[in-house]
């Protein structure tokens, strides 16, 4: 079920992207011959007017084959590479507008029916209700980790962070029993907090907050929405930006990036947790996939977006064989990150 549901998450995301891509060539008069969810083998094909709409065997990306897009056929009205710049760049980046806008819309949903927010940031006079203390994350080596506590899991008999953080403190050294909801089981682990922790780490070794459920009416929900998917742009971007630095310098590597198969593990703990928790997890993966395809990498959409930028500067564009060289490059080198981050995801989980 796990896998079933990550696969229709990614495929809403990435039908997003590739309808992006495909709604501005197509309302700026370039010829579309295939929107492509998945990549080849062909599973299922259908042709309407001049496009080709098919559904591929393997389910982790999309493509949109624009006619001319490779440079080709330039006087031709209908090409891509006959438009201007402006409105080639209006093409590439709609991918990425289209899943904010994705994420805005999941958001805005989830505020509607009752989305889980921080108590700390939730929105001002809004009514929390259903709060609990969740585990956000576990510390590597620690007590928790060692007891089987895991993000998402609920602390029960605690109502706020500070009860749990004193119930530590005050019995640190000494073997505690700790009672959790994790979906609709009630479990109870034991563990010792450590009397010296790690540096940036607590006794138990545990992130946490006080999460509770905030529904509002639709007009709030789109502004709320508006908001919180902004905050949320800001802040992986930020951690991206961080990550990249700290990768050039050699101070963290590809361990600390999940893969396919470590979000399908994800998806399942999200989905134990209610409708309205895949729906945020759905907006926190559409931000991230648009914030990573912007990154100006060939084979992204950023990579393309900087040869656009070259071609303005240097007033002709770049040669068709560079191009398809260089992005040719870019995906073999993002496909073997992605086979190594998808191999480093199955021993975690052996």
């Amino acid at each position: 079920m796990s896998i079933i549901l990550f696969i229709a998450v990614l495929a809403v995301l990435i039908l997003a992207h590739e309808f992006g891509h495909f709604i501005v060539a197509k309302k700026s008069g370039m010829r579309v011959d295939e929107f492509g969810i998945g990549f080849p083998p062909r599973l299922l094909k259908f042709k309407k007017g001049e496009t080709l709409y098919s559904i591929n065997a393997i389910p982790f990306g999309g493509f949109v084959k624009i006619y001319g897009e490779d440079g080709q056929d330039k006087k031709d009205p209908r090409s891509f590479s006959s438009k201007s710049i402006s409105i080639r760049a209006a093409v590439i980046t709609a991918g990425v507008f289209f899943n904010i806008l994705l994420a805005w819309f999941v958001i805005s949903a989830g505020y509607m029916i009752g989305m889980p927010t921080s108590v700390g940031s939730a929105p001002i006079g809004s009514e929390i209700k259903d709060k609990n203390v969740v585990v956000l994350d576990v510390q590597k080596d620690s007590p928790a980790e060692s007891a089987g506590l895991k993000s998402g899991d609920r602390l029960v008999d605690f109502d706020s962070t500070e009860a749990v953080q004193k119930f530590i403190s005050e019995n640190n050294g000494r073997e505690i029993e700790i009672k959790y909801q994790r979906g609709n089981e009630i479990l109870s682990v034991k563990a010792v907090p450590r009397v010296n922790a790690p540096e940036g780490q607590g006794a138990l070794g545990i992130m946490m907050d006080e999460v509770g459920i905030v529904a509002l009416p639709w007009h709030r929900a789109i502004w709320e929405g508006l908001k919180t998917t902004y905050k949320l742009i800001v802040g992986i971007a930020v951690i991206i930006f961080y990550f990249i630095t700290d990768a050039v310098r050699g101070l963290t590597g590809l361990d600390q990036i999940m893969g396919p198969v470590g979000i399908v593990t994800v998806t399942g703990t999200v989905a134990k947790l209610g409708f309205a928790y895949v729906l945020n997890f759905m907006a926190i993966l559409s931000i991230n996939l648009a914030i990573i395809n912007i990154i100006p990498f060939p084979a992204l959409d950023g990579g393309r977006l900087l040869f656009l930028l070259i071609e303005k500067i240097k007033g002709s564009p770049i040669s068709p064989k560079v191009s398809s060289v260089t992005h040719g490059i870019g995906l073999f080198i993002l496909l073997a990150i992605m086979i190594t981050i998808t191999y480093r995801d199955i021993l975690r989980l052996i």
